[in-house]
């Protein structure tokens, strides 16, 4: 079911679609692929919205940074002063988290009206990515299909291909609050990741290229325990690249008994306290947990690489699902 959203300045119009199945009801924008809202019970069976979102959009215009439950590319998280090389060919981005580029640049797939088709108990979008948007190369087919299975659980699968060598790393940027919109911030939650090593980032939350234990460090969720603040970090998952997604990560709230859990195909996932979260939010309101390929890959060879050549096909699969305990 869709509904009109609202419209850019351009005369663009936006939609909002609905899916509900198994307890489980999510909102979709055409903007963006943002999802608005996923609404699942709590333990007494109190439905409760557990991503944070703005009731319209212009709350998502005027306030773009957080990203909140977006679909980012071309390139999810850092690349190292906005540039890279491939092929002997360096490629200069757009500079929007200066010196370096953040989420695919100042107007990345974030900020892009997607087409909308409906699947079985789902939808897809898609776009074409020009040559040069936002300085990457190559012209990119993208898909982002987004389902409800059987148990509720939302599912992510992301391809694409391109005509040109070019780098590819998907994600989906919700905020997770199981306590619902509520309860105050997220620091009662309890996490667990499947990640015996984190890579180190330089003041410019750029990774050194260490992939550093977590054992008697702050980094340690191997056992689930709270999450406080001060993480804007990848951690490095015991799996590595998969053909199907496995579980990496569990987040519950014990005040409603809610829990998420994270299953993957990805090496990496980014844990973001947002400690930098403004209004109408507040830090700490929310927990993002980004599965993805490590920062700024582009610029270095020793982590698994995230480029795409013509002939092949990009594939990302994550699953959130939803129980309470």
């Amino acid at each position: 079911m869709s509904e009109h959203f609202g419209t850019l300045s351009d005369g663009t119009a936006v939609h909002r679609w609905t899916l509900e199945r198994a307890g489980t009801r999510v909102r979709i924008l055409s903007y963006g692929g943002i999802v608005q809202s996923v609404e699942v019970p709590d333990r007494d069976g109190h439905p409760a919205d557990v991503v944070l979102g703005f009731a319209d959009l212009d709350g998502y215009l005027t306030h773009p940074e957080p990203y909140l439950g977006a679909l980012v590319g071309r390139y999810a998280n850092r690349i190292a002063q906005a540039r890279f090389r491939l092929d002997g060919l360096t490629y200069a981005l757009e500079p929007n988290n200066a010196p370096n580029s953040l989420h695919g640049g100042a107007r990345g797939f974030d900020k892009r009206v997607w087409e909308v088709e409906p699947v079985e108990h789902g939808l897809r979008l898609s776009r074409v990515s020009a040559h040069g948007e936002e300085g990457f190369p190559g012209r990119l087919e993208v898909s982002a299909t987004y389902t409800l299975d059987g148990s509720g659980a939302l599912r992510f699968v992301y391809e694409a291909v391109t005509d040109a060598p070019t780098t590819v790393n998907l994600t989906n940027h919700s905020y997770f609050n199981l306590g619902g919109p509520d309860s105050g911030g997220a620091g009662g939650h309890e996490l667990r990741l499947a990640a015996a090593r984190y890579t180190p980032v330089d003041a410019d939350l750029i990774p050194t290229g260490e992939l550093a234990p977590v054992a008697d460090t702050r980094f340690d969720f191997r056992a689930s325990r709270k999450v406080d603040s001060g993480y804007d970090h990848n951690f490095v998952l015991d799996k590595g690249v998969t053909d199907a997604p496995a579980e990496v990560a569990e987040l519950h709230d014990p005040a409603s008994g809610r829990v998420l859990t994270v299953a993957t195909t990805e090496p990496g996932l980014q844990l973001y306290t947002a400690d930098h979260l403004g209004e109408p939010f507040a830090p700490g309101q929310g927990v993002a947990l980004e599965t993805q390929h490590f920062p700024d890959s582009p610029n270095r060879p020793e982590f698994p690489s995230t480029v795409l050549r013509p002939g092949e096909v990009y594939r990302s699969e994550t699953v959130y699902g939803f129980s309470t305990r």
